[in-house]
């Protein structure tokens, strides 16, 4: 059984910081692709950044020059730090991930989420 568990979410004022964590848990043979989304109350669900495992980087426009995705292979771990925020960056950001368990099969997986609000 495989899992994505975010932290580090919170209430932050704006121009303020945040630094999100997801980590894989479980017979995790490899992870590939990570990737942070974002889904704003009554909006849909939104890619924010994309992380390889050589770790190449890709950003959504709403977050260029102020997010920033890495990753820890050895931790299993995906971050994203989140700079000079904005009220419009409140919403629950979502961990995904490609995975392939031990038993060879690789699936896309989504952590539960985790909710940052800005606001003064």
């Amino acid at each position: 059984q495989v899992q994505l568990v975010e932290s580090g979410g919170g209430l932050v004022q704006p121009g303020g910081s945040l630094r999100l964590s997801c980590t894989a848990s479980g017979s995790i043979a490899s992870i590939y692709n990570m990737k942070w989304y974002r889904q704003p109350l009554g909006k849909q669900r939104e890619l924010v950044a994309t992380i390889t495992r050589a770790g190449s980087t890709n950003y959504a426009d709403s977050g260029k020059g102020r997010f920033t995705i890495s990753r820890d292979n050895a931790k299993n771990t995906v971050y994203l730090q989140l700079n000079s925020l904005k009220p419009e960056d409140t919403a629950v950001y979502y961990c995904n991930a490609d995975i392939r368990a031990f038993m060879g099969i690789t699936d896309n997986y989504w952590g539960q989420g985790t909710q940052v609000t800005v606001s003064s």
